[in-house]
């Protein structure tokens, strides 16, 4: 085998960012932040969603606004106008 061939494999700890659960496993992925868990270093990688908080596994269904998103879009881009295509001579 090469050596230095493969990336580092490191204890790192998944945090929600919402609730604050902690998934503790190893991954290539690093941090700035380091914490000491049961002795060991884990580099501390903040999760948006993760199983403790996506709606597939808490059966929680939310109700998205597509009608304000819409709004907000053509607030937003509704006065750019696309290019057309070119005409052909």
């Amino acid at each position: 085998m090469k050596k230095d061939f493969h990336p580092e494999y490191n204890p790192v700890a998944f945090q929600d960012m919402t609730t604050g659960t902690r998934y503790i496993t190893r991954s290539t992925a690093k941090s700035d932040k380091i914490e000491q868990i049961d002795g060991v270093d884990h580099y501390i990688i903040s999760a948006g969603v993760t199983a403790d908080t996506h709606p597939f596994f808490t059966g929680q269904k939310q109700f998205v606004d597509t009608a304000g998103r819409i709004d907000k879009f053509q607030k937003r881009f509704g006065a750019v106008r696309r290019a057309g295509k070119p005409k052909l001579k």
